[in-house]
């Protein structure tokens, strides 16, 4: 798998109890095997990464790019709005 491209622009995250990198990285990029990419960038807060993060922690989330829209795929009513 190829690693997202990351646009350089980040969004700040304050955690609540119970969260969890998997579930941040769900909520965010809609795939929680990129919480590897969350826990890379918010590094310099842990000596050791929790499994439960603790509440009121400001994380940095990576803007990711959206890759281009494949109009192939839409129904032919969806590829005439798009022009």
């Amino acid at each position: 798998m190829t690693a997202p491209k990351q646009t350089g622009q980040y969004l700040d995250h304050i955690t609540t109890p119970g969260e969890r990198w998997d579930i941040l990285a769900d909520k965010y990029y809609n795939d929680p095997d990129l919480m590897n990419l969350l826990m890379a960038k918010n590094k310099h807060l842990f000596d050791a990464y929790p499994a439960i993060l603790p509440a009121g922690l400001t994380l940095r989330i990576p803007v990711l790019e959206t890759p281009p829209l494949d109009q192939t795929m839409l129904p032919p009513w969806k590829r005439d709005q798009l022009q």
